[in-house]
C-alpha cells in the first residue's frame, strides 16, 4: 500500500464512518478499485485500525460528555451496549473475516439497507426520549444488539445502531449521538483485538516502519475528515432524515452489482 492509497482509504473512512452508508463496505470497494491484494495482512489491519482515528473525533467533539466522571451511569450504559458486539464478534470472527472479502455481500446489503432507510423515518416517528440520561440499561443493551447486524459488511454500524435507538423511542438526534458514543468502545475493542492478533501472528507487519507510518497518517486523516462528517450528519439528519442516504445506498448498490456482474469488479 502506498501513502496515496492509504490517504484515499482514510478519507473514505472519515466520510462514511458516521453516515448510515457503511464505512467498511466503502473501504472494501475502494480497496478493490485500487486493486490492493485482498489477502494482504496489512490491508486487512489498516481497514480496521484507521477506524480508531475516526472515532476519536467523537471524543473530541463530545469531550464534555466523555470526561464528566461524575455521571458514571453514562459509561455503564456504553459497557452494557457494547457487550453483544464483543460476544458475537468473538464467536463469529472467522465468518466475519470471510464476508469482509466479498464485494457482492457489500452490494446486496447496501441495496437492501437503502430501501429500509427510505421508510425508517415514518416507521419510528413518535420518539419520547430526548436526553441520554433517560436511556435505560435495557434500551442500551437492545441498541447494542441492533449494532451487531452491522457485522455484515455493507449494513453500516451507524445505521443499525441509530435505527435501534429510534426503535427504542429515541429522537433521531439522540439516536445518532448515542450511536457515536457507542462507536468509541466498540471500535476501540475491535482495533485493539486486531492489533494484538496481527502482532501475535504477523509481527513483521507491525514492526515495519512504512506500515507504521501509513497507520499514523491514515488515522490522522480519518480523524480530521470524521470531525467534519459528524457535524454535517447531525445537522442534516435533524432537518431531512434518512431518505437521501437510502437513495444513495440503492444507487451505489445497484452500480456495484452491475460492475461485479460484468467483471469490472472482482
Amino acid at each position: 500500500m502506498t501513502l496515496i492509497e492509504s490517504i484515499i482509504i482514510a478519507i473514505v473512512e472519515g466520510i462514511t464512518e458516521f453516515l448510515p452508508i457503511s464505512s467498511t463496505g466503502h473501504m472494501i470497494i475502494t480497496e478493490r478499485l485500487l486493486m490492493l491484494p485482498k489477502d494482504d495482512v496489512f490491508t486487512k489491519l489498516f481497514t480496521v485500525a484507521i477506524q480508531l482515528g475516526a472515532i476519536l473525533s467523537v471524543v473530541v467533539l463530545y469531550w464534555r460528555k466523555f470526561f464528566d466522571f461524575t455521571k458514571w451511569q453514562f459509561y455503564l450504559k456504553l459497557v452494557v451496549a457494547v457487550i453483544p458486539a464483543l460476544g458475537i464478534g468473538f464467536l463469529l470472527e472467522e465468518k466475519i473475516d470471510e464476508l469482509l472479502e466479498s464485494p457482492t455481500t457489500v452490494a446486496i446489503t447496501l441495496l437492501a439497507g437503502g430501501f429500509i432507510l427510505l421508510f425508517i423515518d415514518k416507521a419510528f416517528n413518535h420518539p419520547v426520549i430526548e436526553r441520554e440520561r433517560h436511556i435505560t440499561y435495557s434500551k442500551a443493551f437492545i441498541i447494542g444488539l441492533w449494532q451487531c447486524i452491522a457485522m455484515i459488511p455493507g449494513v453500516s454500524r451507524s445505521a443499525a445502531s441509530i435505527i435501534g435507538g429510534m426503535q427504542q423511542k429515541l429522537t433521531r438526534k439522540l439516536a445518532a449521538e448515542f450511536s457515536f458514543y457507542l462507536a468509541v468502545p466498540t471500535m476501540a475493542a475491535a482495533t485493539g483485538y486486531k492489533l494484538l492478533k496481527t502482532y501475535k501472528d504477523h509481527r513483521e507487519v507491525l514492526v515495519d516502519k512504512h506500515n507504521l507510518m501509513l497507520l499514523g497518517v491514515g488515522n490522522l486523516v480519518a480523524f480530521i475528515v470524521a470531525l467534519l462528517a459528524i457535524k454535517f450528519f447531525i445537522t442534516y439528519l435533524q432537518r431531512y432524515g434518512f431518505k437521501l442516504f437510502g437513495w444513495y445506498r440503492i444507487i451505489v448498490g445497484a452500480v456495484l452489482l452491475v460492475l461485479i456482474y460484468t467483471g469490472y469488479l472482482q
